[in-house]
């Protein structure tokens, strides 16, 4: 029997909840690294029993944490990602963290604001920042968004672990094939409404990015201007938002075995950043973004002013396949199968990153 556990990213802390594969009973607990913002966090597919987190202060900083034990016990890694003296750049916060490849199973990627990768070979002892990303001639273009200029949606290529995408709120889309020693900008179909150029090169505000294992080559993106898949390893980018009662959203999540199969929770725009109409809707796709289906049941549909945002939606692959989402209000969603939903729990932190795991 699988048992699902989730980390739960809070503005005060990360919290794990836990089940068994049924998913009709839920054990929450935490906070764990009490006090901190947990802007992402994941249990290592490769070894579950090991986990990091990246948690943000506003008086001790910004640090990547690190469990050994599935997410019971966390602490500090013995270095921290920072940029090298003379380079001009500071880091302000820990967006997001990722595995590396199969083959390397002590390596991890963190992405920070101001935009940058960071790279660890040994679970966070030591980081290197990859500088030719820096050095991108497409960097002019990158812009702080609303929650800051921030690198996001480290994505590694099970095929090969030297192509690895990242995004940028806001500055696009990038793929190297090489490790990281080069990157091109994929941007191609993707708009920027926001910009003088409306399908630039670079400079769009990415707000989530999502490969798909069991087909590599495809990709799907929420953007700050419509939800787009793209099945050329980025190269160009099909708008799938007919169906959806808007093109802004934050979050994205997929079906990991079916490549059709995915769900978004729009939101009414960038000026009003709460589900549209007041009523919080999950929309689905089994057909890959040609339409889309609400699946409402179970969520309040009156007043709900809340957001959902980039990190805050995952999938745990069971037969049927359970989809989790949080909040800005607190609230934690489980659905056995993306249709019927249930809160398992209430009044946490501003939920910042859900993410699942089978134990």
């Amino acid at each position: 029997m699988s048992r699902v556990k989730l980390l739960v990213g809070t503005r005060k802390g990360l919290f794990r909840a836990t089940s068994s594969d049924e998913r009709d009973d839920w054990e929450l607990e935490g906070p764990f690294i009490e006090g901190y913002a947990v802007y992402h966090a994941i249990l290592d597919p490769r070894d579950p029993s090991r986990g990091y987190a990246a948690a943000n202060h506003i008086v001790w900083g910004s640090h990547v944490y690190r469990s050994e034990d599935g997410g019971s016990n966390w602490g500090p890694t013995p270095a921290h990602p920072a940029f090298p003296p003379g380079s001009g750049h500071s880091v302000k916060a820990i967006w997001h963290v990722a595995p590396g490849g199969s083959e390397s199973p002590d390596a991890v990627y963190a992405g920070v604001e101001p935009a940058a990768l960071f790279a660890s070979p040994d679970r966070g002892d030591s980081w290197e920042w990859n500088s030719p990303l820096d050095d991108h001639p497409c960097r002019s273009t990158w812009q702080p968004a609303k929650g800051g200029l921030a690198l996001h949606s480290i994505l590694v290529d099970p095929r090969d672990s030297r192509r690895i995408y990242v995004s940028l709120s806001a500055g696009g889309s990038y793929r190297t094939d090489d490790g990281g020693l080069s990157w091109n900008a994929v941007n191609r179909g993707v708009r920027a409404d926001f910009l003088p150029e409306r399908y630039p090169e670079a400079g769009q505000c990415v707000h989530s990015v999502r490969l798909h294992p069991a087909l590599p080559d495809r990709l799907y993106q929420q953007n700050h201007c419509g939800t787009y898949r793209s099945d050329d390893r980025g190269e160009s980018w099909q708008e799938i938002d007919e169906g959806l009662p808007s093109d802004f959203g934050y979050v994205i999540a997929i079906h990991p075995k079916d490549p059709d199969r995915a769900w978004v929770i729009p939101e009414a725009s960038s000026h009003m950043r709460s589900v549209c109409d007041a009523r919080l809707r999950v929309y689905e796709t089994v057909d890959a973004g040609v339409r889309w289906a609400e699946r409402s049941s179970g969520l309040p549909q009156v007043h709900a002013y809340v957001s959902i945002l980039r990190e805050a939606m995952d999938t745990d692959g069971l037969d049927p396949c359970g989809v989790y989402f949080g909040t800005s209000t607190g609230h934690l969603y489980a659905s056995r199968d993306g249709s019927e939903w249930t809160a398992i729990a209430a009044h946490l932190p501003n939920i910042l990153s859900v993410t699942a795991t089978l134990d």
